[in-house]
């Protein structure tokens, strides 16, 4: 689950990461408590979107006095922002961050993540804050300096001060990087987060370094024990669908094919898809019905599938373990006759009673083609589709 900047802001400073004095505004009649709340007559205006490449796509707008304050909030709120992250639909601007702008000095990258491969949190800087950090990895990677933390020890002080003088800071500004580095790694452990990260964090004119921006993600796995934290989900910064599928349990992730995938298992559903791309074919989606698939999910799995207009053919292949093939099938033909299903469905089961199964779905009369082998049913389904790409 993905924060905002500015409720990632709140979280920062309560952590005792300094931040730049902001206010959230989804209204230009909030304008004045941040004219009460905010110093001068400059202010930065920052799009609140999960996406970025806001700066360059318009979503970050530096202005001076009231006037051109609440036309910069006016342009922004109710619009959509489209960045390289968002594609070309863009996502809805329901709040703007207003803040009193950073006389800047230097600009770094901090970041923080679960190194699945080490099972540890890596932390990483960068003294090329500010830039895209994909791309600094990519052409200038001795820019990038990173270190693993022991998860009995915890982040250690000397690490950070080791880090800290790497990217360049001298012994005063290296002191508040460590204070500023436990604190994020608490946050990072406390919140269970997947990715924290600050870039730029900056060093002013004045000496202090500053959160100018900063990204949360939090494990979604994790959120039962944080209930305060999940309620900051934002829904309409996420594609319906996906939303939709979460409130049945199902793993659903929206792509730009034209056949739509329904599996049980996250690994077999990563080789459906490879199979379908195999075959010359372009999956629509990701969907994980689970391990305990029933008429009512597969249904509802149905449905989300066929929201997608794209979709020309639906292939389904179905692992009968913990459940029976039989019953999937049932199901699957009740889904069908459900939901009115007007596209072809080439259904592969396997596994407990697949037999018996695929014998109700070819004497159920409906446009179902049941297949034994999966190579064949992905090649079938590519075929309905309309053929190879």
């Amino acid at each position: 689950m993905n924060l905002h900047e500015y409720q990632a802001k709140r979280l920062f400073a309560e952590a005792g990461i300094p931040v730049p004095r902001g206010v959230p505004v989804d209204s230009p009649a909030m304008l004045d408590k941040v004219l009460a709340e905010l110093e001068g007559d400059r202010f930065v205006v920052k799009a609140q979107v999960h996406a970025g490449g806001r700066g360059k796509a318009g979503g970050v707008k530096l202005v001076e006095g009231r006037e051109a304050l609440e036309a910069a909030v006016r342009e922004l709120l109710g619009s959509r922002l489209v960045t390289h992250q968002t594609g070309p639909e863009g996502l809805p601007v329901d709040t703007v961050y207003i803040e009193q702008p950073t006389d800047i000095d230097r600009e770094f990258y901090l970041g923080m993540l679960v190194d699945r491969s080490q099972r540890r949190v890596a932390v990483m800087a960068s003294a090329a804050g500010g830039m895209d950090i994909e791309q600094v990895a990519a052409e200038t990677p001795e820019r990038i300096h990173s270190l693993h933390v022991d998860p009995v020890t915890g982040l250690m002080p000397y690490q950070c001060r080791r880090l800290g003088f790497a990217i360049g800071l001298d012994a005063t500004r290296v002191r508040a990087f460590t204070r500023i580095l436990l604190a994020l790694y608490r946050l990072f452990v406390d919140s269970d987060a997947s990715l924290v990260e600050i870039n730029p964090l900056v060093t002013t004119a004045d000496g202090e370094l500053l959160a100018l921006d900063a990204k949360i993600n939090l494990d979604d796995n994790a959120l039962y024990r944080h209930t305060d934290l999940a309620e900051l989900r934002d829904p309409r910064q996420e594609d319906p669908r996906e939303a939709e599928a979460r409130e049945w349990d199902l793993n659903y992730i929206h792509l730009d094919g034209n056949i739509g995938c329904m599996v049980n298992g996250a690994g077999l559903a990563m080789a459906t898809m490879d199979l379908i791309k195999l075959q010359g074919g372009e999956p629509a989606n990701f969907l994980d019905v689970g391990g305990t698939a029933t008429a009512e999910r597969v249904a509802e799995a149905f449905k989300l599938i066929l929201s997608d207009e794209g979709v020309r053919a639906v292939l389904v292949n179905i692992f009968g373990g913990i459940v029976r093939c039989d019953l999937i099938a049932e199901g699957i033909v009740q889904a069908v006759r459900e939901v009115d299903i007007r596209v072809p469905v080439v259904v592969r089961l396997e596994g407990t009673n697949a037999e018996q199964g695929r014998a109700m779905l070819a004497e159920s009369g409906l446009n179902i083609v049941a297949e034994q082998d999966l190579e064949t049913a992905a090649a079938k389904a590519v075929q309905l589709a309309g053929g190879a790409s």
